[in-house]
């Protein structure tokens, strides 16, 4: 883009129509921007808030290059993305940010990983299945593995633990025809992620590292900030401004990251959008990670990525039962609880594991132990009877 295409910015497409799309609306709204989604389904929660939407699905390249007449430019809520459909629009000019060429070595997990290495980050040992099947791997000794869908997984959706070759042979069954990512299981001190963000003009903000906690490979529970040392920071800033400056990425990434009781920081995955561990964002900092997205691909100047507290907790109101409630009342608990902001998503439906909204409490304190005790007081009532 040039300094012109930038300034005439103000009309953005976004490629699904979820959560994520939703809170980018919003942040829309506060910047005087034009949000128009495609996304497969009325009801999807970013149409009843976008400026207008195209009812189609995410790899409809058809109804996407409907999309871009009427928008300066694109972007993505999800990597669920058909690159090759797509590229016959950049080649008539079409814009989209991240580009498919930052996003071209991400979607793909073992591309991911390949790329991740040869970047020289540090990530865990890793082959392809036809690798391990055909390979005198060191993998093949190891007991504990993680097994991974290359394509469409989320939410621990196409991610597999295993502890035994009984279990890896299960899995590799059901799983035959899928390509694979299998890795060595790290076991990790902490699970670790960051969100940062590159500007068209190649400016980098990195916000707080945060540790996740994960039951499932779901996320439960964020901590802001990462109870973690001067040097574990500098590392993980490093690589994040190491991999949006490669990539020429303009947007938000979220980074996932393990750190090991020896202080090693292994890189686990990138998402290359708008990232559930960024959520605390939108009430505990100066710039919400959704704003920041908007500003960095309209050409707007980057928004201060620090916290307004000491510190915060972040805890996902996950379904646990197929419904069609609100669930107001226990939200309106949830309110209640001192310096506490609750986002409801506005699903029409409640299934186990479904992210329904999330709750974020502002702390007086960065104190580990704080956190976890308002983590597990809004999940007792959450979960509660």
């Amino acid at each position: 883009m040039n300094q012109v295409e930038i300034k005439a910015v103000k009309r953005i497409g976004v490629i699904g129509g979820g959560q994520l799309a939703w809170m980018m609306a919003r942040a829309a709204q506060k910047l005087e921007l034009e949000l128009i989604v495609q996304t497969p389904h009325a009801s999807d929660p970013a149409v009843a808030i976008a400026n207008s939407a195209i009812l189609a699905p995410i790899d409809d390249a058809q109804a996407t290059s409907e999309l871009a007449t009427r928008c300066d430019t694109i972007t993505f809520e999800n990597e669920f993305v058909d690159l090759p459909a797509l590229q016959p629009l950049v080649d008539r000019g079409v814009h989209f940010q991240p580009s498919l060429s930052a996003l071209a070595p991400l979607l793909d997990k073992y591309s991911q990983r390949c790329y991740l290495r040869d970047l020289g980050l540090p990530v865990p040992h890793f082959v392809s299945l036809e690798e391990f099947q055909t390979e005198n791997s060191r993998l093949k000794n190891q007991n504990s593995l993680v097994i991974k869908a290359r394509r469409h997984g989320y939410d621990g959706q196409g991610t597999f633990i295993v502890k035994n070759k009984e279990s890896l042979g299960e899995v590799l069954a059901k799983l035959e025809n899928t390509p694979l990512l299998i890795e060595e299981f790290i076991p990790f001190a902490k699970e670790l992620a960051v969100i940062a963000a590159r500007s068209v003009t190649g400016e980098i903000v990195i916000y707080p590292v945060v540790e996740t906690q994960q039951e499932d490979q779901v996320c439960h529970r964020v901590i802001v900030p990462a109870e973690i040392g001067q040097s574990v920071q500098a590392k993980i800033e490093a690589i994040a401004g190491a991999i949006l400056q490669d990539l020429k990425a303009v947007g938000v990434f979220g980074i996932e990251l393990f750190l090991t009781a020896s202080g090693k920081v292994l890189v686990n995955e990138i998402a290359p959008r708008n990232h559930n561990s960024g959520h605390f964002t939108i009430d505990a900092c100066e710039t919400s990670q959704f704003e920041m997205h908007l500003r960095a691909i309209s050409g707007l100047r980057l928004g201060s990525p620090r916290l307004k507290s000491a510190g915060a907790v972040m805890v996902n109101l996950l379904g646990y039962e197929h419904s069609s409630s609100d669930y107001l009342t226990k939200r309106q608990q949830l309110e209640k609880l001192p310096k506490t902001h609750v986002l409801w998503y506005n699903k029409t439906e409640s299934r186990p594991g479904r992210k329904l909204g999330h709750v974020t409490t502002l702390l007086e304190t960065n104190q580990l132990g704080t956190a976890k005790a308002i983590a597990q007081n809004i999940e007792s009532i959450w979960y509660g009877e």
